[in-house]
């Protein structure tokens, strides 16, 4: 008897899910939000390595064409990775840096859930202080990422793992959790 509760229950789940899914999914259009999470900077020194993590936080926007087997957009967001610094007795390191990025990003929806991958560009600035001297550095290097989506109607929550390949440092990625409002 228990087995057949279990199934009942899992089939119920299923039927609900199908009747849900076409409301959840959010249609292609505009959209705005934010994200917060964490940035973890490394760099490679002759005599040490710097690895340290800061608060970073981005604001998002984009659009999203909605097709039947894919999700395509385009988004762009600033992000401000915050102050990583490391204190190494003789000297503090500290890393400042900014961006602009632009993605497009490409994605696929199961009921509520989807995941999605983008790659683009970022154009960075970063401030780095070593000890007393201080020295800026800016460019435009590649950026990659993978997240996970939860649509409900127009608004989706979001987890992502971005890479940014910035010259100033080794290693620049950042995990974020946020929010984003289609219309």
């Amino acid at each position: 008897m228990k087995f057949v509760n279990n199934v009942r229950f899992f089939a119920a789940a299923a039927v609900a899910s199908l009747l849900l899914a076409p409301a959840a999914q959010a249609d292609g259009g505009f959209y705005l939000g934010g994200s917060i999470g964490e940035v973890n900077i490394s760099q490679d020194f002759d005599i040490d390595d710097f690895d340290e993590s800061a608060t970073a936080w981005k604001i998002i926007g984009g659009y999203m064409w909605d097709l039947p087997l894919l999700d395509l957009g385009a988004e762009i967001s600033y992000n401000d990775f915050g102050s990583a610094d490391q204190d190494r007795g003789f000297e503090n390191v500290e890393y400042d840096s900014t961006g602009i990025s632009a993605f497009g990003v490409v994605g696929v929806e199961i009921a509520i859930v989807g995941i999605f991958a983008k790659v683009g560009f970022v154009a960075w600035d970063t401030d780095v202080a070593i000890g007393g001297l201080t020295g800026s550095d800016d460019g435009t290097d590649p950026a990659y990422g993978l997240g996970l989506r939860l649509n409900f109607s127009s608004l989706e929550v979001r987890a992502e793992y971005e890479l940014f390949d910035i010259d100033a440092a080794d290693d620049v990625d950042m995990l974020s959790l946020g929010v984003v409002w289609r219309f």
